[in-house]
């Protein structure tokens, strides 16, 4: 946002590193200056031509490629150049530099999307769904990240753009003719136009949260005492032996990480150090760490041997009250219990064995119902913090206009909170939005893109 937005731009869209291919894009009002000097040549619209990329005195840098997009029938809506080159480094160097010597400078991370947005070709929500795609470590995410970017999502924010305008005109024509005011009031309609907007709301955001999972994943820490299992658990969420499993108390000193996926859902598994008095100068900065990646969590299983678990809950109340917990009672398979999934006042307890691998199904079922996570739903889309943090505050105002509405029948209170709700749904798609929201977004992109 800090430079000339008619100054022409170029990047290497590919990754860094030696490939088969590497492509260059070009976009801005220099586009056909660049052609003339790096092809020698006109070229036809939207036609790839195998063609050599010339230096300043005429020589050969490479041949490949090259298509041609005029504005405004282009992802940014400029004028674009795409050259498809060899994948050397050293080449496509050479061929940056030469473009770069056309008075042409080298593109911001994210500047073409960018350009898209500001010239009307994608909302923002699309723009970051091009980054997610990217970014996509799953089928799911990348089929959600693709409905996102093809408007899926955007349509149904723009759907209650369009209902909460209705209703502001009605809700404010009923302000502007005092006379009608007794019924507008006495008219259900507007009750069940506003119930109807809240559930549908609801249901969009149940959508986005499984969306922003599929992004971002679940955090879980395995917690608990030593050899009360974690580790094995560890080793059994990630199909390998990643964990040093002994029957040694203190084996893991420090925070082991590991990447999964339960039926495309993707978490993030943290096992700790075991959580007892220690003595060891190395084993107490491991508690230490433990109990900081406990704050962290999104979701903390605290393990527990089965024979003495009792004992162990004392664990649970030395963690933040806030903060969901799973309670692990492991080794099943020595005291001869059942798996089983249960719910007390302290919260769901899960009886399992590691060993065996019995109940182990329970706690993956209840961690996808954790994540609002269901392989079954289609039109889960994609979605950022800022965009559940929008959908909250929309939520909330629609939520608070009805109520000042049921509780002192004030239609002005009433429009007020619509009007809020419309510009927090609108902050989505960047209908309202400011320079500094778009360059935190845009900045978050990688170059050429």
């Amino acid at each position: 946002m800090n430079h000339n937005s008619r100054d022409t731009i170029a990047a290497v869209s590919t990754p860094p590193g030696k490939g088969g291919v590497g492509v260059i894009r070009v976009s801005g009002d220099q586009v056909d200056f660049v052609i003339k000097q790096v092809l020698g040549r006109k070229i036809d619209a939207r036609i790839a031509k195998f063609l050599p990329f010339l230096d300043k005195d005429g020589s050969i840098l490479d041949s490949g490629l090259a298509l041609y997009f005029p504005a405004p029938h282009s992802f940014t809506g400029e004028d674009v150049l795409e050259l498809q080159a060899h994948g050397s480094p050293v080449v496509l160097d050479l061929i940056m530099r030469r473009i770069l010597s056309l008075g042409v400078r080298m593109a911001r991370p994210g500047e073409f999307s960018e350009r898209a947005f500001m010239n009307d070709k994608i909302d923002l929500a699309q723009a970051e769904a091009i980054a997610d795609l990217i970014d996509s470590s799953t089928e799911q995410s990348a089929r959600s990240a693709q409905r996102s970017l093809q408007g899926d999502f955007s349509k149904l924010v723009n759907e209650l753009v369009e209902e909460l305008i209705h209703l502001r005109i009605f809700v404010e024509s009923a302000i502007d003719f005092v006379d009608e005011e007794i019924t507008f009031l006495s008219n259900d309609a507007i009750f069940q136009q506003l119930t109807v907007l809240i559930s549908r709301l609801e249901n969009i955001q149940r959508s986005a949260k499984q969306g922003s999972v599929l992004r971002e994943g679940l955090t879980v820490v395995i917690a608990g005492r030593p050899n009360s299992g974690k580790s094995s658990l560890l080793n059994l969420l990630a199909g390998r032996e990643a964990a040093i499993v002994t029957e040694f108390e203190g084996t893991t000193r420090d925070l082991l990480k590991e990447y999964i996926q339960i039926d495309g859902m993707p978490l993030h598994i943290i096992d700790t150090a075991g959580l007892r008095e220690a003595s060891d100068a190395v084993e107490i900065e491991g508690i230490r760490r433990a109990r900081e990646a406990i704050n962290l969590a999104d979701l903390v299983l605290l393990m527990m041997d089965d024979r003495q678990s009792e004992h162990d809950e004392s664990l649970f109340f030395n963690c933040p009250v806030s903060l969901p917990f799973i309670r692990i009672r492991n080794k099943i398979d020595l005291t001869g219990n059942k798996s089983a999934l249960k719910q007390d006042g302290k919260g769901v307890e899960i009886s399992l064995s590691v060993k065996t691998g019995e109940g182990i199904d329970l706690l993956l079922r209840h961690l996808k119902s954790c994540a609002g996570y269901d392989t079954m739903v289609e039109n889960v889309f994609v979605a950022r913090r800022r965009h559940l943090d929008a959908l909250s505050r929309a939520h909330l105002s629609v939520e608070r206009g009805l109520h000042q509405l049921q509780t002192v029948c004030a239609p002005e209170l009433l429009a007020e909170d619509l009007r809020l709700a419309q510009f927090a749904l609108s902050e989505i798609t960047g209908a309202f939005t400011n320079d500094e929201l778009l360059d935190r977004v845009f900045s978050s992109f990688c170059i050429g893109k």
